[in-house]
């Protein structure tokens, strides 16, 4: 008996601390309160009710409210785009065109860009825990060839379906093919991509640029101990080496590093550890070479990843 409380009262002093760590998944506004038409059951059970963990939706004064404000208050998570949000959910395909402008699916409003012009979107969202892991941003939009839903409506996407940078052929809903040695992308077509992080209630840091993995790479974008762009790695700060390519109604997942206290990135600025309630803001930049048409809107966006339970 003395053996067996001896070896419990050891277990005790060495077993850490720990609440635990378990999945999250974050987009605008409480989480709780996503639409469910864009997660399966599966991510339903990790998209929590954040204020009950002490993460408002709105805190201080960033972002701004603006004229491009389509989701969202002064200080609160954010949806801004160039365009309105007067657009149908093209990705939901059992939707009704009921008039001119007039649309009913299980779908968010979204703005879209259309081919042969420039635009922008930009999401800001807290994460509702402390990240202990790699930071997912996930990104899905509706994207179609160019002016197919005017023609096919909520057909559109099982007919028409696109991705970013594709070459379009001639005649309606075409695709252009290509030779051995052309690339069948439109490289100066694709959308770049800025990833910042900014301090919310509980953390106080200049604002950073976060940096991704390249997927497959090395995982190694370091040279000595500052990060540098490289094949492993890449600062997401809307350059060239940030294009990306997105599907229709699919998910394009770029994973960045956790930051880290004092790590210096490729822009010579240093990170900070985040906590709980700090904003990441995800800016998707469109350029004029666009060759389809592109739906995004508020939750077209997610933060995804793991964290340190709240309790």
């Amino acid at each position: 008996m003395k053996w067996l409380i001896a070896c419990l009262l050891a277990l005790v002093m060495v077993a850490p601390a720990i609440a635990g760590e378990d999945p999250y998944i974050a987009l605008v506004g409480n989480d709780i309160d996503a639409n469910p038409f864009y997660h399966s059951p599966k991510y339903v059970q990790f998209q929590y009710d954040q204020e009950i963990f002490g993460v408002p939706v709105c805190f201080g004064a960033t972002p701004s409210k603006d004229q491009y404000t389509r989701v969202g208050e002064a200080g609160c998570e954010m949806f801004r785009s160039q365009m309105l949000n007067n657009q149908p959910e093209v990705c939901d395909t059992t939707g009704t065109v009921l008039g001119v402008g007039q649309f009913d699916d299980l779908g968010e409003a979204n703005a879209v860009v259309r081919a042969g012009n420039s635009g922008w979107y930009e999401w800001w969202i807290r994460v509702p825990k402390k990240p202990s892991g790699e930071i997912n941003i996930c990104i899905q939009c509706g994207v179609l060839k160019p002016n197919t839903f005017a023609f096919e409506e909520y057909n559109a996407v099982n007919l028409c379906a696109a991705e970013t940078g594709e070459r379009i052929g001639l005649g309606l809903c075409t695709r252009q093919e290509v030779e051995p040695g052309t690339n069948p992308l439109v490289v100066g077509a694709l959308p770049k991509i800025t990833v910042k992080a900014y301090p919310g209630p509980y953390n106080a840091f200049t604002p950073f640029n976060l940096t991704a993995f390249r997927n497959p790479g090395t995982y190694n974008p370091f040279s000595g101990e500052v990060l540098i762009n490289n094949g492993a790695g890449q600062i997401l700060n809307g350059k060239d080496g940030t294009r990306i390519l997105l599907k229709s109604c699919m998910d394009k997942c770029i994973i960045a590093k956790l930051p880290v206290t004092d790590q210096v990135n490729a822009a010579g600025d240093k990170e900070t550890d985040l906590e709980m309630g700090d904003l990441i803001q995800v800016k998707l930049e469109v350029p004029r070479a666009n060759t389809v048409d592109i739906y995004c809107h508020a939750q077209s966006a997610r933060i995804m990843g793991i964290g340190e339970a709240p309790f």
